[in-house]
């Protein structure tokens, strides 16, 4: 297996957005590009990742190829990527070892230990959402930072054509409204009025990789898992996030 990207900068974003919530997982490399789905620790989030195939300047793969990996100590080594580099994946019959390779000014050439990750295909949940919106990042970033200083959960939701976020504790109570614009809330459909309780912590650990004018699509559904997804270059990454059901 040879893979090489033009500019390692767009998948050393890419492993920072996946490791930032998973541990350890398995990439599959198949005919069609390079794909990852997994869950974090607490099951509560999940992330999906996919490259394809036209994304790469070579890409050679004979047979679909699964390569189990420390996605911190990957996240380290591509941090060593200047972002115009040269990236070459390699992975040879019965090594055990990907070698990953940035090649600018000078050559450099990591070995990384592959290993066993014994895991069951993800099914992709089935939800019919009542609201899909999009927007730049940074509407969701700053008003995740608004709520950071009020409560550790956050409500997103739409009322009235319009995209909220509050946040609520003894400390007071915060009540973000934006409407659709076209410049920052691109877009906003839904069927009905919606709400759902999720932790900020994960919701701002998803958006980190993203730049502020990232364009999201959030999908929503009232008490059900929210639907966060943005592209990184060709690279596409999906969350999903678990909600927090209040008791009566």
């Amino acid at each position: 297996m040879e893979l090489v990207l033009e500019k390692a900068g767009d998948f050393q974003k890419s492993i920072e957005a996946i490791a930032v919530l998973i541990d350890e997982a398995e990439f599959l490399v198949g005919e069609n590009g390079i794909f990852l789905k997994a869950t974090d620790p607490s099951q509560i989030s999940m992330v999906s990742f996919s490259l394809e195939k036209k994304a790469f300047k070579k890409f050679d793969a004979k047979a679909s190829t699964k390569i189990g990996l420390d996605l911190d100590y990957l996240r380290q080594v591509m941090s060593r990527a200047k972002p115009d580099d040269h990236l070459t994946l390699e992975l040879a019959d019965n090594d055990n070892r990907l070698h990953v390779c940035f090649k600018g000014q000078s050559s450099r050439r990591f070995q990384i230990p592959l290993i066993d990750i014994s895991s069951s295909e993800l099914p992709n949940p089935k939800i019919e959402f009542d609201a899909i919106v999009k927007m730049r990042a940074v509407v969701l970033q700053d008003a995740l930072k608004d709520a950071s200083l009020i409560s550790s959960h956050v409500s997103l939701g739409i009322v009235k054509d319009k995209f909220f976020v509050k946040a609520d504790s003894s400390k007071g109570n915060l009540y973000n409204e934006t409407e659709k614009d076209k410049k920052n809330l691109i877009e906003l459909k839904a069927s009905k009025e919606v709400i759902s309780m999720f932790p900020l912590d994960y919701l701002q650990d998803m958006l980190k990789a993203a730049s502020p004018d990232t364009e999201l699509e959030l999908k929503l559904k009232g008490n059900a898992p929210v639907e966060l997804s943005y592209k990184i270059g060709e690279a596409c990454i999906t969350y999903l996030l678990a909600p927090r059901i209040e008791s009566e």
